[in-house]
Order: C-alpha cells, then sequence, then structure tokens
C-alpha cells in the first residue's frame, strides 16, 4: 500500500490529526449530551428556549408515535421542514426508530417534491401547513401513506403566537377540516398507544441514516445516503478543528436544515457537542443580523452572499459582535476582496476573529477542510479536518500531480458518503478506491494543494467558459469585478458563440447610488481590461438590481445562462 502525503500535519496547530469516533447512532449522540447537561439549552425559536433533557423528552414521544404509525427500521421518512422544533424532533425520531431522513427543502416546486419522495421511496412526509397543497396535488402519484402537518404557531411562546396570529399565520390557507393527514398534535397524541417497549431500534456508526440531495458532479439531481458515522464524525471534527468552543456557546442555525452546511454544521455538531443553536426558520439577512446581537452567538455559518448581504445592513451600525468566537464561510468560494471587507467589518464591530473560509461537498455531509485560527494564507481554503485527507490528481485519473499545480480535488476520510441513491454507476465513478487502501470522493472540483497542504480552489470542473480554446474560470474574473469600488457583488456566464464557443458576460450588481449608466459600464470594463486577459474579457456588462440566488443563498449561474439561451434562440426564431 502506498503512503498518503499529509503536509499539513505541521501545521495544524493545537488540532490533532486522528480523533476516536463516537460509534452509535446521531440519537444516541445526543442523548449522551442530555445526560450530561440536561438543563443546558439546546435550541432557541422565536422566543422561545428548550432544554436537553426536554428535547429528548419530545423526540421520544415522537419515535413512540412514528412507530404506532407504522414506520419500521429502514423506511424513509421526508422531512420538508423550516429551521424548527417539529423538524429537530422528527429527525432525531425517525433516526431512533431506524428510519431514514430524507431531506429536502419545503419550498421545492410540486414535481420536485413528487421526484424526492418517489426516489427515496419515502411513506410518510412531514411539512407545515403552508405546504399542504403542495403535497396533496402530487400525493396521488406517490407512495406516501401518512402526511404529518405541523405549523409554526405551535411552538410559539403564547404572547409570540397572538402576534404571528394577526400577521404570517393570516396568510395561510385553512386545511380542510376531513384533509387525509395528521396534525402535529393528533400525532404527538398517538405516542400513548406505542406498547412497544422495543421503539428504539439499534442503529450504528455504518447505518445509513439521511438523504440529502445535490447536483452532484454531474448537474444531475441525486440523492446522497449518509450515515451515522458520517454525521457524528463531522460533529467531532467541527469541535475539533474549533477548540475554543465549550459547551453552551451558541451557533446561529439559519442554513437550512435540507442543505448538509445547515443539518451538519449548524444543527447536529452543536446538539452532538453540547452547544446550543438559535434556529431562524425564514431566512432574511435582516432577522440574522438581530439574532447575532440578541443571543450574542458565538459561531456563525453561512454562504458569501449571506456576509454581503450583512455588510449593506443599517441596523448593524454599532452592533457588539464581541461576543463571536467563529465565523465560517462556505457552500461557495468566499472571494479575497469580500473577506478583507467583512474582516474589516468585524473589526469595526469589536470582533477579534476573521471569516475563515471551508470547503466541502455534500458528498462528504458538508466541510471537510477548513482555515485554520493560527495560520491565513490568501486565496487558500484552509487544511484538511482531523483523519480527512486530500490529494490532487490529473482530472478523473489517480495520478496525482505536484504540489501548486492544478488538478482534480480528491476527498477521503469519515464523513465520506455510503453511495448515491439507488444509482451505482454514479457511485462507482464518483468513489473509487487507490492503490493507498483509501476510497476518494471524485469531486469534479479544481484546485492546488502547497507544500505545506494548504488547498486553493479555483472552481468547479464544470463551471468553466472554454473561449476561443482558452480556459476561463467565473470564479476568477468575479473576485476581480468584485474588487472594484462600485460593484457590489458580480457573476460571470459563458453566452453561446458560433465562432468562439463561448464568450464571456458580467452580471454586475451595483453598490446603492452608482448610477446603471453607460459611463460605469465603459468604466468597468476599462478596469477589466487592467485585469484580466484579452480572451477572458467579457464582451458585455448587464447591470441587476439582484442577481438570482439558489435555495441554498448562492449566485444562480445557471438561471441567467439559461436566460441568455433563450434571449438567443428567440433571435434565431425572427431571423428564420
Amino acid at each position: 500500500m502506498s503512503e498518503v502525503k499529509t503536509p499539513w500535519k505541521d501545521y495544524m496547530g493545537d488540532v490533532p490529526m486522528h480523533l476516536d469516533y463516537f460509534r452509535g447512532s446521531m440519537f444516541e449522540a445526543v442523548e449522551r449530551m442530555a445526560d450530561m447537561y440536561p438543563n443546558n439549552i439546546a435550541f432557541d425559536f422565536m422566543g422561545k428556549s428548550t432544554t436537553y433533557r426536554k428535547m429528548v423528552q419530545e423526540i421520544e414521544k415522537c419515535a413512540k408515535s412514528l412507530k404506532t404509525l407504522g414506520v419500521r427500521p429502514g423506511d424513509k421518512v421526508t422531512i420538508a421542514m423550516p429551521n424548527c422544533p417539529q423538524a429537530i424532533y422528527m429527525f432525531y425520531a425517525v433516526n431512533l426508530v431506524g428510519g431514514i431522513a430524507n431531506m429536502i427543502h419545503p419550498l421545492s416546486a410540486e414535481k420536485e417534491i413528487e421526484f424526492y419522495l418517489n426516489a427515496s421511496e419515502s411513506t410518510t412526509a412531514i411539512t407545515l401547513d403552508q405546504f399542504y397543497d403542495k403535497f396533496e396535488h402530487i400525493r396521488q402519484n406517490t407512495g406516501i401513506i401518512n402526511i404529518i402537518i405541523a405549523s409554526v404557531k405551535d411552538a410559539l411562546s403564547r404572547t409570540i403566537r397572538a402576534g404571528y396570529m394577526l400577521t404570517e399565520g393570516r396568510k395561510i390557507q385553512k386545511i380542510p377540516e376531513d384533509a387525509p393527514v395528521i396534525r402535529w398534535k393528533e400525532f404527538m397524541d398517538m405516542s400513548r398507544y406505542c406498547f412497544y417497549k422495543n421503539y428504539r431500534v439499534e442503529r450504528g456508526y455504518d447505518d445509513p441514516a439521511v438523504i440529502l440531495y445535490s447536483g452532484g458532479t454531474t448537474g444531475t439531481t441525486k440523492g446522497i445516503v449518509l450515515t451515522n458515522g458520517n454525521f457524528n464524525a463531522l460533529g467531532q471534527q467541527i469541535i475539533a478543528t474549533n477548540p475554543m468552543f465549550r459547551p453552551g456557546d451558541k451557533m446561529l442555525a439559519a442554513m437550512p436544515l435540507f442543505h448538509g452546511f445547515g443539518l451538519g454544521v449548524c444543527v447536529h455538531s452543536m446538539l452532538s457537542q453540547g452547544g446550543r443553536c438559535i434556529l431562524i426558520p425564514r431566512f432574511t439577512a435582516k432577522s440574522y443580523a438581530k439574532q447575532i446581537v440578541k443571543y450574542k452567538c458565538n459561531f456563525i455559518a453561512g454562504v458569501p452572499t449571506l456576509y454581503e448581504a450583512l455588510l449593506r445592513l443599517p441596523s448593524m451600525d454599532g452592533a457588539d459582535l464581541s461576543s463571536l468566537k467563529g465565523v465560517f464561510s462556505g457552500g461557495d468560494s468566499l472571494s479575497i476582496e469580500l473577506k478583507k471587507k467583512f474582516d474589516k467589518f468585524l473589526y469595526d464591530h469589536h470582533a477579534v476573529i476573521q471569516v475563515r473560509e471551508g470547503y466541502g461537498t455534500t458528498e462528504t455531509v458538508t466541510a471537510c477542510c477548513l482555515t485554520p485560527t493560527n495560520i491565513y494564507k490568501e486565496g487558500s481554503i484552509g487544511l484538511p479536518f482531523p483523519d480527512t485527507y486530500i490529494k490532487i490528481v490529473k482530472p478523473d485519473t489517480d495520478e496525482e500531480l505536484p504540489y501548486g499545480e492544478e488538478g482534480e480535488i480528491l476527498l477521503a476520510g469519515p464523513t465520506v458518503m455510503k453511495e448515491y441513491m439507488n444509482n451505482p454507476e454514479e457511485t462507482a465513478h464518483t468513489l473509487r478506491k487507490h492503490a493507498d487502501g483509501m476510497t476518494w470522493v471524485y469531486t469534479g472540483d479544481l484546485g492546488s494543494m502547497d507544500e505545506q497542504g494548504f488547498i486553493y480552489f479555483k472552481g468547479r470542473a464544470k463551471r468553466m467558459i472554454i473561449t476561443s480554446g482558452y480556459n476561463v474560470y467565473p470564479g476568477q474574473l468575479e473576485n476581480i469585478l468584485d474588487a472594484h469600488e462600485d460593484v457590489q457583488m458580480s457573476c460571470i456566464i459563458g453566452v453561446p458563440d458560433p465562432y468562439k464557443m463561448q464568450k464571456v458576460k458580467a452580471f454586475v450588481m451595483l453598490k446603492p447610488g452608482v448610477p446603471a449608466d453607460d459611463n460605469t459600464k465603459r468604466e468597468l470594463l476599462d478596469y477589466c481590461r487592467k485585469h484580466v486577459a484579452k480572451y477572458a474579457m467579457p464582451y458585455d456588462i448587464e447591470f441587476r438590481d439582484e442577481l438570482p440566488k439558489t435555495l441554498v443563498g448562492k449566485v444562480a449561474y445557471r438561471v441567467l445562462e439559461d436566460e441568455e439561451k433563450a434571449k438567443l434562440a428567440a433571435q434565431a426564431e425572427q431571423q428564420a
């Protein structure tokens, strides 16, 4: 067996190279914390706090109800919920009865929901009252037997509930009395009929526990099957790479539960290690900013667009952020310029730390590499987590490249997925065993590693523009544009071109007060000419008030690509 190179081991500071991982289930990891800190607060939701003891009691009650409903070991339960208490109880209860939690976005379109329910072969689903219609419309096309309907109002304190019903609650369509659903309260009451002493099902490290969805390396939606061990290992790695963490520390959980980042880092890493989650059900930059200050949060995690939005909020003027111990950015690459701007913002608001960029894929739950606290290298996404290995190879081969050379990023370690659901071909393509005896994830991402083991992310292999035979990486151009004082944010796409194959187009969101006129465009193009190779120059800059975002808050460059393609098709039709 050949040896895996680990040049980063001398630069990990007080982070260990190896950890001793908990071998039980996700629920058992959380239950251990409830035994140790029963009266500590596990999570806060819209002003109401829940202790670890109370949370575990509710999870057990929920598990008994699932058992009464007939959920058997291995059954899939779809959870289409925002970050709220019922979603937490259901997530761990499914784990406790030996089921698999199929996590989906509640704002998905009907056809997408139908796809997720059928692909996972779910028999039970839980969603909020406001999404009931979507489920009802497609129910007959799926194998769903039970739909459980929860409501945000049921998780609120009495005073907040009254206000909620006058505002948000009024907009929610009433579900017909005879609708074939089980309401949350009825569902939880079913636990009384659970005579099974053995409603707990033994589940261990390697057992499948969660399905998350991702475009994967090919862009088609795939279910990623993750185990108890994947999630529990991540929790231990997150704490190991943040030695300043203490039980009781507060993490703002605004990233959604159907996303590895939200579920893995913001929720399970906290609840399995004694932290406290501040659950944000509907994300807006404003609500986020308010909670950071109100709860004096110690940790926040988000995508770059979130930090960019916080910079623009007048309500952050004078806010005291001195309680922060960790600010993490992931899910998309953080431009060097945005990092500089946000680090200054943190400093101006009394924080003594800087943004630490991480990197990961849903195939490894989420993050598997993070900027250490003691060394920062410009443009780097940091060092691998304990027991996590990264190597750079010639794309799609096992041929390792020398330090500094750009190739495909491969990952190995305890958070690597079990498989793509019902897709052995894709699984075999993405998970490959090498001569070193390890199973590596082929990420389809491009990057390099320096001699100290620091990783540099260069962009997705798939997100590359080829113009007149030259490779252009949109992320690099976006970095350049974002550095201009008039630019709030940019997105670069390739537009089909008969002569060049693709030509480069820029979409720009200007800072407030900057006129979106020809002069500004000229100035930006002149600026690009100074910084960009001739072949990579944008042929046009289009100004937008807002850039489209994906469900997770990244800039949705595909939406812009599709718009351009549609425009070209319409023009071609007119000419014909």
